[in-house]
């Protein structure tokens, strides 16, 4: 979703799976001023470090075979939560009529999950979309990426 003008009190959630940072913007669609007003921080190691278990064996019918079943994959698991919970406090914010329009920033797959987890009323005020991730640039360089994308 691209064409989109980030005006004054515009907020934008730049998110990858372990970190969101809400801003508002204090200045303009020329010259944008974000200002941080939230960070939310959950630590999601490799899935090698978070499974301790072996993958568990299906039988195969009546043939003495077994097959090993596919690992889980928790780093992905813990984005997919994580975006719930971004999803949650976006929720509750407009529910409290925080913001009337936002961006949201975001790699591809948490964009994704984004998208399912919001609620039909944050919907409804997301002016944009970006899919890259940001959540490690400093502000001016997401100011410039925004005006980029805008």
């Amino acid at each position: 979703m691209a064409d989109f003008r980030l005006v004054h009190d515009a907020w934008v959630v730049v998110a990858d799976g372990e970190k969101a940072l809400f801003l508002r913007n204090e200045g303009d669609a020329t010259y944008p001023n974000l200002q941080v007003v939230r960070t939310m921080h959950e630590e999601n190691p490799p899935t090698r470090e978070q499974g301790t278990d072996r993958p568990g064996r299906n039988v195969d019918g009546t043939t003495p075979h077994r097959s090993a079943m596919e690992d889980a994959d928790w780093h992905r698991i813990e984005k997919e939560r994580f975006a719930s919970d971004i999803a949650d406090r976006l929720y509750k914010m407009a529910h409290r009529g925080t913001f009337e329009r936002l961006v949201l920033v975001a790699p591809p797959l948490v964009l994704g999950e984004l998208r399912k987890e919001i609620h039909k009323e944050v919907e409804e005020r997301v002016i944009g979309e970006i899919a890259k991730t940001l959540t490690n640039h400093p502000v001016d360089q997401i100011e410039k990426a925004l005006l980029q994308n805008a």
